[in-house]
């Protein structure tokens, strides 16, 4: 069964690793960029990485897909010529604003019934894993982290200034 969610998965990745070269409006690709983060998420969590998974998200998907759209409206300001809004895209959203209104609805009502005896719990996962993972990035990988976080805003800083120049 992992094997099917896996190849799921995988081409929903090459799809959207496809729309992300192949389209030509930045900011739908760079939805297909957090597209193709989300998914490489869901491809740790069958690998048993759930804190890999959870980084992919709030990294990739999270901060440095925020920062490339930041980039991609500060360099393109001037409003794209076109039609648009889609013209299917009202009915659209109400199709997965519904969706979503239900399984929110679906989540709290299987949080407020009990789960049957016979499946009890899963055993928990090594408290190490995390703890290790943090020691070791602020304590020998420091230096790196801190650098990263110097360039990244190095970046931010220099895509101001250059936009700034053209204004």
């Amino acid at each position: 069964m992992e094997i099917v969610v896996f190849y799921i998965f995988a081409a929903i990745v090459v799809a959207a690793a496809l729309g992300v070269i192949l389209l030509r409006n930045p900011v739908h690709s760079a939805l297909a960029l957090a597209l193709v983060f989300v998914c490489l998420a869901a491809m740790y969590v069958l690998l048993n990485a759930p804190f890999i998974a959870a980084a992919q998200v709030m990294i990739y998907a999270g901060a440095i897909l925020i920062l490339f759209l930041f980039v991609i409206m500060l360099l393109a300001p001037e409003p794209e010529s076109g039609a648009g809004a889609l013209r299917f895209q009202r009915a659209f959203a109400a199709l997965f604003g519904g969706a979503l209104i239900l399984e929110l609805v679906l989540v709290v009502a299987s949080a407020a019934i009990p789960a049957p005896a016979k499946f009890g719990f899963l055993p928990a996962a090594p408290a190490g894993d995390v703890y290790a993972i943090g020691k070791l990035l602020f304590t020998d990988f420091l230096l790196p982290f801190e650098i990263t976080s110097l360039l990244l805003l190095v970046a931010m800083v220099g895509v101001i200034v250059l936009a700034k120049k053209k204004a």
